[in-house]
């Protein structure tokens, strides 16, 4: 029998799982330990931020779905991943460069990249999620690229002070929450009509990165690799038929998307004086409860908007269907959700657009729910 060599993946999984335990401790040294560990029994720099600590920062995010970790837990885990991030970036800087870049293949290796590649990596503002963000810079200096992370919510005008001031050759954001796509639309464009190309990375950008090229982005990866890849490649001409990033997008010309942003906080007020009648376990809820439930409604309404701006009412559809396995995974009536998106498309009746997503969204989270509500 011939031996096959083992996958990366499959190399990293034991290292991920002891990861996973010290994360889940709070045992920040042990971490760091244990990623160390990792890259000195002979996992390249990239598998191991990325099949390593990204593997469990991926299962922090699906631990928290399931209501596994609460949401101080999930900041706790995520915390420690980022300084084992710092740990691994400086060892790497300190150690000789051929144990830094051991195993890994000759077109990653330093210098690779021509040293006038810089490149900016930030998340879109308003985008806390920077974890996916450090991960890719890291990756990215990796294959010999200057990198300057700005890390978090990065105001638009101040990235594009930046791209002057440093000269970018290319930008990366990111985004991880639909909510924030209307801002990733004026930093795209921003930064293009500063004659910096964009690669746009997260979920915020959907399936198949459809709403980054939508919004204008010249390239769009679902993951790090892919990332530093395509930007090696450089970007390519934009599909044609692809809007381009300096015209609005048509279907805006109806004026939902902007009445119903605008009028988010009355929608919010309205949508849940309506649960109060509607949904009379609310009467009970205790001060937190309602809070919470007021918090999901705003976040209704935020995605609603979102979907409205890049006309993808899937978008909406999903996020209805997300919202609903949160919620049965933290013992709450799916109905409040139900009753909720009633509620809100009866106070815009008169938006066909709008009016529509929320017929679709109802019936995605009943369906969802194996018929629940009819």
């Amino acid at each position: 029998m011939t031996p096959t060599a083992t996958a990366p993946e499959e190399r990293a999984a034991p290292w991920a799982a002891a990861l996973w335990h010290a994360v889940m401790a709070g045992d920040e040294p042990t971490a760091a330990d244990t990623a160390l560990g990792a890259l000195e029994d002979g996992l390249d720099a990239e598998c191991v931020l990325l099949d390593v600590v990204g593997a469990v920062q991926r299962r922090v995010g699906e631990e928290w779905a399931v209501n596994n970790l609460t949401v101080a837990q999930e900041h706790a885990a995520t915390a420690i991943n980022e300084r084992v991030i710092a740990a691994l970036s400086r060892m790497l800087r300190e150690a000789p460069a051929p144990h830094r870049l051991r195993d890994t293949p000759a077109s990653y290796r330093l210098g690779a990249t021509p040293a006038r590649a810089r490149i900016t990596v930030a998340c879109v503002d308003g985008e806390w999620h920077a974890l996916p963000a450090r991960l890719l810079a890291e990756v990215l200096r990796l294959r010999g690229w200057r990198v300057d992370f700005l890390g978090a919510q990065v105001p638009t005008a101040h990235l594009i002070a930046h791209l002057h001031r440093t000269r970018a050759d290319a930008v990366a954001l990111s985004g991880s929450l639909a909510t924030r796509l209307p801002t990733a639309h004026a930093a795209i464009s921003a930064c293009r009509a500063a004659g910096v190309p964009v690669l746009a990375g997260g979920a915020a950008f959907g399936p198949g990165g459809r709403h980054a090229e939508l919004l204008g982005a010249d390239l769009w990866a679902a993951d790090a690799r892919t990332a530093a890849v395509r930007l090696t490649e450089g970007p390519p001409l934009r599909p044609p038929g692809a809007p381009s990033a300096d015209e609005p997008l048509k279907h805006l010309l109806d004026q939902e998307y902007t009445l119903i942003s605008r009028s988010a906080p009355q929608l919010v007020r309205a949508t849940l004086a309506g649960l109060r009648s509607r949904f009379p376990a609310l009467l009970d809820y205790t001060e937190a409860q309602y809070q919470h439930t007021a918090d999901d409604v705003a976040q209704i309404v935020a995605f609603l908007a979102a979907a409205l701006y890049v006309d993808d009412s899937g978008l909406f559809a999903g996020f209805g269907r997300w919202t609903a396995a949160i919620l049965a995974a933290r013992h709450v009536p799916v109905e409040s959700l139900l009753h909720a998106l009633d509620v809100l498309r009866a106070e815009v009746r008169d938006f066909p657009r709008t009016t529509a997503m929320l017929v679709e969204a109802h019936e995605a989270v009943r369906t969802s729910q194996g018929g629940a509500g009819e």
